[in-house]
C-alpha cells in the first residue's frame, strides 16, 4: 500500500494500493480488486478481505461501476436535495454497485473508492476532515467534469477542500489521438502545455498536470500528487495501456 505523508485533515485517512500481495494469478497476479476483468471471483472476493484488514477499514470500501462518466454517488446522512443531473441520491441505486465515477460522504466509518489500472484517481478532503470523496479520472471524465462535479457536492467552497492524486500513467507513456487535445482545449485554451507531439497526428498527454489545471481553475489551493507513472512500474502497479487484461487497485478515503 502506498500511504504518502502528506499533510490530512484531522480524522482522515487514504490509501493507495498497488499490485503487491493478494492471491490473483497471472495475468492480474496479485492484489487484483477488480471484479469486472476477467479474474475469479472467489479470488477477488479474498484480495478485498485483505484490504479491509490490512488498513483495518471500518466496512467494506464503496465500490463502483465506473464508466467513464462524471456521475456522483452520494452516501450522506439525512435527507440531501440534490438538483443536478451528474449526482446521484443515495437511495437511488439498490443493491448494485452504483453506476458513477465518483463518491461523496460526509458520515464517518464511510470509505470511498475507485479503482484504476492507468486513469488518474482523485481523492478529497475538506479541510475540517468532515467531508471526503473519491473520483475516477481517465481522460474523458477529467474533460468533461468529472473533478468539478465532486467539488461540487461539498458543503464548503473549493479553497477549504485537499486534493490528492495517486498513480496513474505517466505523461511520457499515455499517448492520444489528436481529438482528445482538441477536446481538452476546447474546454482550456491553456491546456496546450499538457500535450507534447509525438508520431504524426499523435500527442503525449500529461494527465496530472491536466487535472491540476482544472483544480487550480475550480479553486483548490492545496493539491498533493504522487506523479508516479503506473505504466512505467510493471511489477508495482497494475496498467492497462500497457498489458490489455489486468488487474485494478484502489484509491481510498475515509475519516473516523
Amino acid at each position: 500500500m502506498l500511504r504518502p505523508h502528506w499533510p490530512l485533515p484531522p480524522g482522515v485517512k487514504l490509501a493507495f494500493t498497488d499490485r503487491e500481495g493478494g492471491v490473483s494469478e497471472p495475468p492480474y497476479d496479485g492484489l487484483n480488486l477488480g471484479l469486472h476483468v476477467g479474474d475469479d471471483a472467489g479470488r477477488v472476493e479474498l484480495n478485498r478481505r485483505e484490504l479491509v484488514a490490512a488498513l483495518a477499514l471500518p466496512c467494506e470500501p464503496l465500490w463502483l461501476e465506473q464508466v467513464h462518466g462524471t456521475e456522483v454517488y452520494l452516501a450522506v446522512d439525512g435527507n440531501q436535495v440534490v438538483e443536478d443531473d451528474d449526482i446521484l441520491d443515495v437511495g437511488t441505486c439498490g443493491n448494485k454497485p452504483p453506476v458513477a465515477d465518483a463518491s461523496y460522504t460526509n458520515r464517518s466509518g464511510t470509505v470511498c473508492a475507485v479503482m484504476t489500472a492507468d486513469c488518474l484517481p482523485v481523492l478529497f478532503a475538506s479541510a475540517d476532515g468532515q467531508e471526503v470523496a473519491a473520483a475516477h479520472a481517465g481522460w474523458r471524465g477529467l474533460c468533461e467534469g468529472v473533478l468539478e462535479q465532486t467539488l461540487a457536492c461539498f458543503s464548503v467552497p473549493p479553497a477549504q477542500i485537499h486534493a490528492y492524486l495517486g498513480p496513474a500513467i505517466g505523461p511520457n507513456a499515455f499517448e492520444v489521438g489528436a481529438e482528445v487535445r482538441t477536446a481538452f482545449l476546447a474546454k482550456d485554451p491553456g491546456a496546450h502545455v499538457c500535450f507534447h507531439a509525438s508520431v504524426e497526428g499523435k500527442f503525449l498527454a500529461d494527465l496530472f498536470s491536466l487535472a491540476k489545471r482544472r483544480l487550480m481553475h475550480a479553486g483548490v489551493v492545496q493539491c498533493f500528487s504522487t506523479d508516479i507513472c503506473t505504466f512505467s512500474h510493471p511489477n508495482d502497479y497494475f496498467s492497462y495501456r500497457r498489458d490489455g487484461v489486468t488487474g485494478r487497485m484502489a484509491s481510498l478515503i475515509w475519516r473516523d
